[in-house]
């Protein structure tokens, strides 16, 4: 069993910047691919960024890339979303989910996914 804790979350004007930790319990996290996504009110749900095991495979978005990283430190049982230029359209509740395979993932297959986080963009 796996357990995923997004925080970071908060209240931020436009253009500014805010860092998403996602921390997992357990011993088996380095084995699973890990995606953030969000979800607006009113809106379907979104894939943000993934990244597989080792870090070897990133991807994004179209509307995030160049603004959005993903990262993960497999010591400290954590994944990161640098969100960087953010705007308004950005707010929603950002989540991170895991599954052995990145393309599952982007798919909306989770073994495991966290209660997500408020990110909220001011114009």
């Amino acid at each position: 069993q796996v357990q995923l804790v997004e925080s970071g979350g908060g209240l931020v004007q436009a253009g500014g910047s805010l860092r998403l930790s996602c921390a997992a319990s357990g011993r088996t996290f380095s084995s699973y691919a890990m995606g953030w996504f969000r979800q607006a009110t009113g809106k379907e749900r979104e894939f943000v960024a993934g990244v597989t095991q080792l870090a070897n495979v990133r991807d994004y978005a179209s509307f995030v890339k160049g603004r959005f990283t993903i990262s993960r430190d497999d010591p400290k049982n954590t994944v990161y979303l640098q969100m960087n230029s953010l705007k308004p359209e950005d707010t929603a509740v950002y989540y991170c989910a895991a599954h052995p395979r990145l393309s599952m993932l982007q798919n909306y297959e989770f073994d495991y996914r966290g209660q997500g986080t408020q990110v909220t963009v001011s114009s």
